[in-house]
């Protein structure tokens, strides 16, 4: 029986399924977005959140517990045919990820579901991002504009009917 067994086996050896899961989450914290496959998401997702979650205490005990969990693999870029590199992968995960979240309790990852699937085994493709400001912030802004243009046109149409009524009064005065 399976009783109290969080996760799936995901048809690999437990010392794949760890293998792949530090992988991914590397990527994720590399890149801040991947394409994978809707189990394996949901497999990594508990993994990240954690790991988020230990980095946002950002003190020694924290970041020895990180590198326990993740390799710490160079962040390397292409500039101009060189290969630079740009940091590591547990740095940035305390440097820049865990103070993003600082007020947040959790919930730092998202799961989209693509409407491709994959090519060989029709495998349900999705995008495991990391919840951010570059989605949410544009979309609040526009919501913020729409609903500021409302509160505005309700202060003018509150002015003008305002100014009707003055002027009837003003007309019995004179």
């Amino acid at each position: 029986m399976r009783h109290r067994i969080a996760g799936g086996q995901l048809n690999r050896t437990s010392a794949h399924r760890i293998a792949m899961r530090r992988n991914l989450a590397a990527a994720l914290f590399e890149h801040e977005t991947i394409s994978t496959t809707l189990q394996k998401a949901k497999h990594v997702k508990s993994f990240i959140e954690k790991l988020i979650t230990v980095a946002k205490k950002g003190n020694l005990a924290a970041r020895r517990r990180a590198l326990a969990m993740l390799p710490n693999h160079d962040i390397v870029q292409e500039v101009d045919g060189r290969i630079e590199k740009k940091g590591t992968i547990i740095g940035k995960l305390f440097s820049e990820i865990a103070p993003r979240y600082l007020d947040r309790t959790g919930g730092y990852t998202r799961i989209i579901k693509l409407a491709k699937r994959r090519l060989g085994d029709n495998g349900q493709l999705v995008l495991l991002q990391l919840v951010g400001q570059e989605t949410t912030g544009e979309t609040e802004q526009k919501s913020s504009k729409k609903k500021a243009s409302k509160k505005k046109a309700a202060k003018k149409a509150k002015a003008e009917q305002a100014e009707e009524k003055q002027k009837p009064e003003e007309k019995k005065n004179e």
